[in-house]
Formats: C-alpha cells, structure tokens, sequence
C-alpha cells in the first residue's frame, strides 16, 4: 500500500504496514493471479462447450467443428495476455478506497482489452477455425468468475481483519483539524486493515477525552511509553505547522523505536480537501482546488435526488397502504409522524415519517435521558419503551423513513448525505461538528452503511465530513448499494 494517496482532493498520508504485518498479506497476490489463471481457462473452456457441445444459439455445421485441443493453446496464451492487462490495470495492487464495484470495472475494462487483442492475433491467422461466439461468450463468463473471485477476496480479507491479521495498528499524534482528516480517512476505509490504536494531543481536554470509538491517550509526551509497548506498527503525525519542532521530535522518538513515522502537512492550516498536487519534472507543487460540491454539482445531485425520490415513491406506493392499516389497528393516532429537523445551513424542516411511537413520545423523552446508549448529542435505546409492536419492525427495516422520499421531493432532504439532527441535538455540537451543515442532509449516507446505529456520534460526523469533501455521482451511488442490503437485513438499526 502506497504511504500516501490524493484521494478526492485531499492529500493524506496512509500509514503503510509493517513487514511483520505485510508479511501476513504477501500471500495475497500470488493466489489472486493462480485464481484468475485458472478462472480464465474455466471461463474459456465454457465457452467452448457452450458453443459446441450445447450448440448455442445455432447448431454447429460437422465442417465447422473444432476440438477442444485446437482452442487449449487459446486458452493458455489468453491468460498471459490476460495477466498482463490485468497488472496493467491495478488489479494486483492495492489501492486506498477500493471497493469490489471499482475492481469489477477494471476486471471489464482489462478483459475486454485482452479478448480484443487475442481476436485481432487469431482471426488474421486461422480465419476459418474459431468461433468468434467463443470469445464473446468468454467475456461474459471471465468477468463473471474473475468479479466472483475478488467478491470471495473480500469476505476472506474482512475475516482475517476481524480477527487482527493483516491490520495495521496506527497511533495519531494531534487530535486537530490535519488528525481528524486522518481519521475520517481511515474510518471511511475500514477494508484498508488500519485501525486506530488511539491519539496523543497536548490539549488535556483534547488528549483525555475520545472521538467515537478512537480513544485520547494523553499528551504527546506519552508517546514513548506507547510506542514501546509493541502494540503500535505505525506512527502518523499530524500536528500544526507551528509545532514544528514537536513533529520532529516525535519522528526522532519512533525511529529510536523502530517505527516508521509518517507526517501529514499541516499546509499552513489550508483545508487539505482542497489541495492538488501536480508534478513539475519531480517537483511536487501544491494548490488549492475549488471545493468539492459546486453550483453545477448541486444542481447534478438534486436531478438525481428528484428522478430518485419519484421512482421510490412509485414503486413502494402499495406498500403505503398496508403499513398504514397496521399503524392504525395497532395504537392510536396518526399514521404520518411529523418531526423538526435541521438541514443544510442550518434551516429547520419537518421530516415525515411513520409513526413508530406511542403518541406522547417526545413527553416520555426527559424521562428517558438517563438511559440514553449513544454518545454525544443524540438519543438512542435499543429497547426503547416508546415503541409500537408495529413500529420496532418498522425501525428494524427503516419502513418508518419511506415518507422521507417526498421530503427530498420538497428539497429537504437528499437521497445520500449526512443524518439530520433534531435542534436540540445541533445546539450541543462542538464547533467542528457544524461542518455537517455544509449540505442537504440524507435519508442514508456514509454514516448508515458503516453501522448505522452502532456508529458513535464523532465518528458519524468524520464520516459525514469526509462525504462532503470527496463527494462524487460515483460515491452516491456505491453509498446507495451498500445500504440496500442494511435495509433488508435490518443490521445496526434500532
């Protein structure tokens, strides 16, 4: 993995693994080019016998018949042209935010770049003895089977991970603006195998508290106990521009221990979403992009969020009635429930939702404040008493936001962005939680598909503030099919 990535924008530092921890994943890509190798000629040989010995779609005339030995070598040869467009594209590499839709592309894009070439070599050399159906039916079926092997990569790496191979233990020095970029990096990016050991900042209210599930671990003078106790593999500093000297220090103290101390440029306190980096014959410059949601961008993502909203209310139209009926015979009162909410800029909108709850709901809410389960300025309880028998399979699903589609209809909401907070809750944010405010916010989001209710608070606006910086239609989209699977399982809602 690369010790650094332009990711969005952003110029961030990557801590990269330690040869012990590297050491455990070196595996990885060798079996990953033997699997494609033998996915190849599977696919191929499929192929074949889709064409001859199931004779699709037309029967295959005697004098056209090939055996298989004929198309064997075919098969060998396309692999290495295969190999080689694959390592062209980057499919033996790791790259920082990858996921499975990325590597499906490249599989496609290397695959048809492959079978092009091998038709082009083929059929100027034996015109009349393969079937040009083969190739086009190996296509197909090389996609399908090299997208199913990095679809079981994935499942083994995120077993492994779950349970500490190949993951690569970081420690964060400076808990400020530069270190929460690093953190919503790295927490945006679970499948990258980097967990947060922990920060050390000289700020005692900074340095003795915690964001989310990142603990604080004290002053930065307390690094050499903790980089010495052998559970850190990887340093990454990301202190201000003025505490020059302190970086260098703690740079020196991990090289003492045996670590690589990573530094991530504070760039003068600039926003390091809007930083692009060019290269002039070998030297870097930087500068400063425009940010990362324009005019245009806005009005591209509220098109979306408006043929979106009108094609969910469309097709979960028959549902509407039903829940409503089960709503009504189940408790008393309305079937729409009305809540104030804050969105973009800090403007308030009533969100519409099924009603979950028993009518005197938010009256009961003093009462229950003492058994809040989430932190920060947000109220959850797993078994709330407030709720239905109807309502909690509603919340289990996230049946209860379908009426939210018409608050993106309104402008209110959009299909993906940050979860929107109650006024009570956005008067107790810390300024930098604010920056959540920035755009509309979401009936799912980044927030959702990394554990819903199971995300502490500051976590939940690191990966809202990263969303906001590296927003794209592409992120939308993979944020959009990463939570229907959430929807049906109903995991991490209550």
């Amino acid at each position: 993995m690369e010790g650094s990535r332009v990711d969005g924008g952003s110029v961030l530092a990557v801590p990269r693994l330690r040869n012990g921890q590297a050491r455990s994943l070196r595996w990885l890509t060798p079996v990953m080019v033997v699997t494609d190798v033998l996915g190849v000629n599977l696919a191929f040989y499929l192929s074949y016998y889709l064409r001859y010995q199931v004779e699709w779609p037309t029967p295959v005339e005697e004098v056209f018949y090939a055996p298989y030995r004929y198309y064997f070598p075919i098969g060998l040869i396309l692999s290495a042209v295969l190999l080689v467009t694959f390592r062209m594209e980057g499919l033996y590499s790791s790259k920082p935010g990858e996921t499975w839709l990325d590597e499906f592309y490249h599989v496609v894009n290397a695959t048809t770049t492959g079978i092009v070439a091998a038709l082009v070599f083929y059929f100027v050399y034996r015109p009349n003895i393969y079937s040009r159906l083969v190739f086009i039916y190996a296509t197909v079926l090389i996609v399908i089977i090299l997208s199913f092997n990095r679809w079981v990569k994935d499942l083994v790496l995120g077993y492994l991970r779950r349970r500490g191979i190949g993951i690569s233990r970081v420690v964060l020095v400076g808990a400020g603006e530069v270190g929460r970029a690093v953190m919503r990096n790295i927490v945006a990016h679970p499948e990258l195998g980097y967990q947060i050991v922990g920060f050390v900042d000289d700020d005692p209210e900074v340095g003795n508290s915690s964001l989310g599930r990142i603990p604080g671990l004290g002053p930065v003078s307390g690094l050499s106990k903790i980089v010495s106790s052998g559970n850190v593999d990887e340093v990454v500093v990301a202190l201000p521009w003025s505490q020059h000297r302190e970086a260098m220090a703690v740079i020196d103290e991990c090289q003492r221990n045996g670590l690589r101390a990573l530094v991530v440029p504070d760039l003068f306190q600039m926003s390091l979403s809007r930083v692009q980096v060019q290269d002039l014959d070998g030297i870097p410059l930087l500068g400063l992009s425009e940010r990362s949601m324009s005019g245009v961008d806005r009005v591209i993502k509220r098109l979306v969020d408006i043929i979106g909203a009108t094609f969910g209310l469309l097709v979960l139209a028959l549902l509407y009635v039903p829940i409503a009926i089960a709503i009504k015979l189940d408790s008393p009162g309305p079937v729409l429930y009305t809540q104030e909410r804050v969105g973009r800029g800090g403007k308030r909108f009533g969100i519409y939702k099924f009603r979950s709850m028993r009518q005197d709901a938010d009256a009961m809410l003093p009462e229950l404040q003492a058994q809040n389960e989430y932190d920060g300025p947000l109220f959850k309880m797993r078994d709330d008493p407030r709720c239905t028998r109807v309502g909690r399979i509603l919340r289990r699903f996230s049946l209860d936001e379908w009426p939210q589609f018409i608050n993106v209809m309104k402008g209110d909401l959009s299909l993906v962005g940050p979860r929107p907070n109650r006024p009570s809750e956005v008067a107790n944010y810390k300024p930098w939680h604010r920056r959540r405010l920035d755009v509309s916010p979401g009936m799912s989001g980044l927030w959702q598909v990394s554990g819903r209710s199971d995300v502490p608070f500051d976590e939940m606006v690191l990966l809202d503030i990263y969303y906001i910086e590296n927003w794209s239609l592409l992120l939308d989209l993979k944020i959009v099919l990463r939570t229907i699977p959430l929807l049906l399982f109903g995991r991490g809602a209550y």
